[in-house]
C-alpha cells in the first residue's frame, strides 16, 4: 500500500507541471498546401509554416495548442465560431476582415498564376500581353474551362477577376486534394489551365506522374509578383491579444527566418530575386 501511495505521489508531482502550462485552448488551422505546409508526402512536416508554427507557439506560453488539418472552406468557418483558433497561411481579403484579427504580414510568397500544359501553350498565344495573361479576356472567351479551389483565395486582383467571370469558365473544386484533382483533370483534357502556386505546383506534379517540364507558369496581367501571408485568429478579445503578442515576434522573424523558409523551395535565380526583395520590403516596412 505504501509503494502504491508513493508511485501516485510521483505521477501527481509529475503532472503538476503541464497542469500548470494548461491554459486556454488554441487550434491552429492548418491544410495541405506546399511549400507552406505539407501533411504527407517527400518532405512531410517541412513546409516552410510547419517550421515556422513551433515558434508561434512558443511565443505564447499561457495556452494550451493543438493543430487541426481542415480545408479552406472548414477554416474559414471555425474562424467565425466563438472557439479561439488561429490560421497560420492566410491571406487578407474584405470579407474574411470582417471576422478575423490579422497580424502584420507574416512572410511575402510568389502570387498566383494560370498553370497550362506546355503542348498547349498556342492557344494562350492571344490572350499575352508583355509577358502576362490577360485573364478576363480568356476567361470570356468560349469554351474555355479554368480550375480552381473552392473558397481558397488568389489575391484581391484575381478574385475580382473570379466574381465576374462566366460560370460556365469556372470549375471550383473542394477537398482536401483539390489542386492534386485539378492537375489530373487538366492532363485528361478536361481544364485548359488551373490557378494556383508554381512552388505547390512542381513539388504535386511529381506525385500525380506529372513532368513539371510539361508543365507552364503564366504570371497574371495587372497581378504583382507578390502577395503577403498572415496569421489570422477569430476576432474576439483572446483572439485580438494572441495577434497583438505574435505582431511583436513577427516583426523579427519576417527579416531573419521566415524568408528563407520559404525561398528553399524556389529554383535557384527565383531564390535569389525572393531574398533580396523580402528583405527590402520588410525592413523599408519597419523604418515606417
Amino acid at each position: 500500500m505504501e509503494g502504491r501511495r508513493r508511485v501516485l505521489t510521483l505521477l501527481l508531482c509529475l503532472a503538476l507541471p503541464l497542469v500548470a502550462r494548461a491554459g486556454e485552448p488554441l487550434t491552429w488551422l492548418v491544410r495541405d498546401l506546399p511549400p507552406l505546409t505539407i501533411e504527407t508526402g517527400p518532405r512531410a512536416g517541412e513546409g516552410a509554416v510547419d517550421r515556422v508554427l513551433p515558434l508561434l507557439m512558443q511565443a505564447l506560453p499561457d495556452h494550451a495548442h493543438s493543430v487541426v488539418r481542415v480545408n479552406r472552406a472548414r477554416a474559414l468557418q471555425m474562424l467565425q465560431e466563438p472557439a479561439l483558433s488561429c490560421d497560420p497561411e492566410l491571406l487578407w481579403t474584405a470579407d474574411r476582415s470582417q471576422t478575423a484579427v490579422y497580424s502584420i504580414p507574416m512572410f511575402a510568397t510568389l502570387t498566383n498564376g494560370l498553370i497550362i500544359r506546355h503542348q498547349d501553350r498556342h492557344g494562350f498565344n492571344g490572350f499575352m500581353h508583355h509577358g502576362a495573361l490577360d485573364l478576363p479576356a480568356l476567361l470570356a472567351s468560349p469554351n474555355i474551362k479554368v480550375g480552381r479551389v473552392a473558397e481558397r483565395s488568389y489575391g484581391g486582383a484575381i478574385d475580382r477577376v473570379l466574381a465576374d467571370a462566366p460560370p460556365a469558365a469556372i470549375n471550383a473544386h473542394h477537398g482536401n486534394d483539390a489542386v492534386a484533382s485539378l492537375l489530373q483533370m487538366q492532363q485528361r483534357g478536361r481544364l485548359d489551365g488551373v490557378l494556383g502556386y508554381w512552388p505547390e505546383v512542381l513539388y504535386l506534379a511529381p506525385q500525380e506522374q506529372i513532368a513539371g517540364e510539361d508543365l507552364e507558369f503564366l504570371p497574371i496581367l495587372g497581378v504583382p509578383r507578390y502577395q503577403n501571408v498572415y496569421v489570422a485568429c477569430t476576432n474576439t478579445v483572446q483572439g485580438r491579444a494572441v495577434i497583438q503578442r505574435l505582431n511583436q515576434l513577427l516583426a523579427t522573424l519576417r527579416t531573419t527566418t521566415l524568408p528563407g523558409y520559404y525561398a528553399e523551395w524556389l529554383d535557384p535565380a527565383s531564390r535569389a530575386d525572393y531574398l533580396r526583395d523580402a528583405q527590402r520590403f520588410f525592413t523599408e516596412a519597419a523604418m515606417r
